[in-house]
């Protein structure tokens, strides 16, 4: 079963190239790659041509989609029954479509595939981050042996702390492209879709054979990004949202966790010592403001 792998490519053209040969280095021939380009790096259009492998498309957007729109287009191009959306700085290791394709063969029909994932810096050497090990350590669920996992204890597992590593996933591709991804979101768009799949009915199977490295740099707290408070109004937003579709459906326990968010409140509350050493005094007060916002109540028929 040929596996499609999306790349929607934005940003470093080494680190783009990296993640491409990591692909061709995969043991197992049956995947397709396409590399979707939102971004103008000279010489990139010519590097795909010089390789020369059939199954590798490359395609330049005509204008700018953004992240959202690059993933929505991704998905529209996929042809085959799976897809992965992969990060285009990551890095596959040389079994990843074989383990995929024993996991999907094993438990066939899931929705959503997280195989093991490490951890990697800039320079792709092994790292171990608050991050990284609060979600290994306090929120996964992820069982030691493959396992089919879904329904409200799955979706407050998620909402308690979204363990999973996005571009490491793979996704059949008709629910994919049957819910999307919301124009609204652009930092928690993987949270928003394994919710509404799982409340569909949709499960995850997960393998823990390490086959994917998953890349975090090392100037990522510096950023703006890292510490802005614009990131947990989205997910804030986001998890209210959830707690009413979630309480509509009847399950109560997993609304309860996304009304609280406590692990995200966690987050925000470990990045203000950044924000202030960066003299980011208005990035702190949205911080802190999200870690100590009020719980709403459960609005009740």
């Amino acid at each position: 079963m040929t596996l499609d792998i999306m790349l929607p490519y934005y940003g470093d053209p080494a680190l783009m190239r990296a993640a491409v040969r990591s692909v061709l280095d995969q043991t197992d021939p049956h995947w397709r790659l396409t590399v979707v380009d939102d971004g103008t790096e000279p010489g990139v259009p010519e590097w795909f041509a010089a390789l020369g492998d059939e199954r590798v498309r490359y395609l330049r957007n005509e204008h700018n989609l953004g992240i959202t729109g690059n993933f929505r287009r991704c998905v529209e191009l996929a042809d085959h029954e799976y897809m992965v959306l992969m990060g285009c700085d990551d890095l596959m290791r040389p079994g990843y479509v074989a383990t995929l394709d024993a996991a999907r063969a094993a438990m066939p029909g899931a929705a959503m595939y997280q195989p093991g994932v490490a951890v990697v810096d800039g320079d792709g050497l092994p790292v171990r981050t608050l991050v990284d090990i609060v979600k290994k350590r306090l929120y996964s669920s992820a069982p030691t042996v493959r396992a089919r996992l879904g329904g409200e204890a799955l979706a407050a597992g998620l909402l308690r702390g979204n363990w999973v590593y996005f571009p490491a996933m793979c996704w059949r591709s008709d629910v994919l492209k049957e819910v999307g991804f919301r124009e609204d979101l652009t930092v928690v768009q993987d949270l928003a879709l394994m919710v509404e799949l799982l409340m569909r009915g949709e499960e995850l199977v997960t393998d823990p054979v390490v086959c994917f490295d998953y890349r975090r740099h090392r100037g990522s707290e510096s950023s703006v990004q890292a510490f802005s408070g614009s990131r947990f109004d989205e997910t804030r937003r986001l998890l209210l949202d959830l707690a009413a579709d979630l309480d509509a459906l009847g399950w109560h326990t997993a609304a309860k966790v996304a009304r609280r968010h406590l692990s995200t409140r966690l987050h925000a509350l470990t990045l203000v010592p950044s924000a202030l050493r960066h003299r980011r005094a208005d990035a702190a007060r949205s911080l802190a403001a999200h870690a100590f916002a009020p719980v709403p109540r459960r609005v009740r028929p």
